[in-house]
């Protein structure tokens, strides 16, 4: 599995709205895009297909913008990366009938642990890292 720049952005982009998630605010896609270093006009693309998949939601008029739909804790690397691409990990070979079945279990495998994995980091754990991160600058 390779991680495309979409993805990169897509995960930037949540986590941005992870971190407004507790103000209740909608978070303008100019800022979105200035604080986390992402083009504008491809982070709109980006936060439409991720509304949606449900991750996010937009408010309109002068206040609009962005917020996460769930909050961060609800929300995983898994979840962003399906929304993007519909699966965190594939391969043809897993319906290929030519590939020998032991390495279509291995492919399996291989699929199921990334599934897993991807499922197990959430937005809120971030979050944290992050906060727990910037206290220990500080010490």
């Amino acid at each position: 599995m390779i991680a495309s720049v979409k993805s990169d952005y897509a995960a930037r982009a949540v986590l941005g709205l992870s971190r407004h998630f507790p103000t209740g605010q909608a978070v303008r896609v100019e800022r979105l895009a200035a604080d986390h270093a992402l083009p504008a006009n491809y982070l709109i693309q980006i936060l439409l297909e991720l509304k949606a998949h449900g991750l996010v939601r937009s408010v309109r008029g002068k206040e609009g913008g962005y917020l996460l739909a769930r909050p961060p804790s609800q929300v995983t690397l898994g979840d962003v990366l399906r929304a993007l691409h519909g699966a965190v990990f594939s391969t043809p070979a897993l319906s290929d009938p030519a590939c020998p079945c032991e390495l279509q279990r291995a492919w399996q495998t291989l699929q199921q642990a990334v599934e897993t994995a991807s499922d197990a980091v959430t937005f809120q754990q971030l979050l944290d890292e992050s906060a727990e991160r910037e206290r220990m600058y500080y010490i």
